[in-house]
């Protein structure tokens, strides 16, 4: 599933990378922004690296299809030099805006580095709504973006994990680096899996194996009537004598003929009079107790 993540094919509109102090998920962040500048146009929005130590981190890439957008040299604007992009402009207008500077026909990727820096200087739920209006503006077709979870209260973190359509939480282990993943899919059905990788010089991703204890794709959906006290299900002889059961709105055939039946054979309803009846023509009620 991370090979699947890493090259764009069922990312989902938002991938957030999970790192902490013990285990950085830059490199793998990187090896994000090498598999998407084949094809896609790539706008890098970077707070805590500078464009030369991007660049550093990806070398030997072509660069033409990366635009930087400089978050790093004058984070909060207080130089005031007008060209560095600060935290407080951090909305889906300023965003759009300088995405579609760029000359380009279709959406293009987002990557941050990092949510953890906005999220010093912005409430979460704010940060949350610019994801949304992104994702809706049309000018981009996915968001990458990195975050240091052991910086956040755990409602900050599950905030963005719940928004987001895949998560990658990376830790260090024995063998390597591992990676919990989560997938959304667009049926509301949650696929979880654990991989562990490494990353070569060059940004590729190699995938090890599965940890002793990986979690299973959850490919099946949960039964909602396993734990009942009660059968709800059907024997293949009950179901059989269900549908023969007629039901009582259901016309058959022959009531419907002898519905539509206008012949000379059509039933009457006539009335003859009992010879003890007492009915007087000018007061009907006379019989009544009132």
């Amino acid at each position: 599933m991370l090979h699947e993540l890493i090259h764009g094919t069922d990312a989902g509109w938002l991938l957030l990378i999970q790192d902490s102090c013990s285990c950085s998920g830059r490199r793998l962040l990187w090896s994000f922004i090498k598999a998407a500048i084949r094809d896609e146009v790539v706008h890098v929005l970077s707070f805590e690296s500078s464009e030369d130590e991007m660049k550093e981190g990806l070398k030997g890439l072509p660069f033409e299809r990366v635009h930087f957008h400089d978050g790093h040299s004058d984070p909060l604007g207080w130089t005031g030099g007008g060209t560095a992009f600060t935290v407080d402009r951090f909305c889906s207008e300023e965003v759009t805006c300088r995405v579609k500077q760029s000359s380009q026909l279709r959406p293009a990727i987002l990557v941050i580095d990092s949510l953890s820096w906005i999220l010093r200087h912005h409430s979460t739920p704010a940060v949350c709504q610019t994801l949304q209006q992104l994702k809706r503006g049309g000018a981009l077709r996915n968001i990458v973006a990195l975050l240091h979870s052991d910086l956040h209260q755990l409602g900050t973190a599950a905030s963005l994990c719940h928004l987001a359509t895949s998560v990658i939480t990376v830790a260090a282990g024995p063998n390597g680096n591992e990676a919990k993943i989560t997938k959304r899919l667009k049926s509301g059905k949650v696929l979880q899996d654990e991989e562990i990788f490494t990353i070569k010089e060059d940004l590729t991703v190699i995938r090890q194996s599965k940890p002793s204890n990986a979690v299973q794709v959850q490919d099946q959906e949960t039964d909602p009537t396993a734990n009942l006290t009660f059968n709800l299900r059907l024997s293949d002889a009950e179901r059989d004598a269900k549908e023969k059961l007629p039901l009582p709105f259901v016309f058959s055939h022959q009531k419907k003929a002898a519905l539509l039946n206008t012949g000379a054979g059509r039933g009457r309803i006539t009335y003859e009079p009992d010879a003890n009846d007492d009915y007087d023509q000018e007061d009907p009620d006379d019989d009544l107790d009132v």
